[in-house]
């Protein structure tokens, strides 16, 4: 069973930095995507950044491209978000996931998600 936790969400001003880490257990997955989504307040939830499973390949929504950088630590396993620069609309609750398809949020295991909140 996989379980995906998150941690590193915080309350940071408009400009900081923040990384988010995701520590994983159970994965079995060779062919798949990782993923950070994000909810933020009255917005459907929409996809921030996803790596395949080698690395190979990214995805970044355009508003965070610059900015924010996935990565993987199998050694670790551990997916993390590292953010700069962060604005007021970035707010919101950040989740990841794997078992994901590339840029899409159709994800088969979901974490419980870390509540990012930045202020101008």
């Amino acid at each position: 069973r996989v379980q995906l936790v998150e941690s590193g969400g915080g309350s940071v001003q408009a400009g900081g930095s923040l990384r988010l880490s995701c520590a994983y257990s159970g994965y079995t997955y060779t062919t798949s995507y990782w993923g950070w989504f994000r909810r933020a307040p009255g917005k459907e939830r929409e996809t921030v950044a996803t790596i395949r499973d080698d690395g190979a390949r990214t995805f970044y929504a355009d508003s965070v491209k610059g900015r924010f950088t996935i990565s993987r630590d199998n050694a670790k396993n551990t997916l993390y978000l590292q953010m700069n620069s962060l604005k007021p609309e970035d707010t919101g609750i950040y989740v990841c996931a794997t078992g994901c398809i590339y840029s899409s949020d159709v994800c088969d295991y979901w974490g419980q998600g870390t509540q990012v909140t930045v202020s101008s």
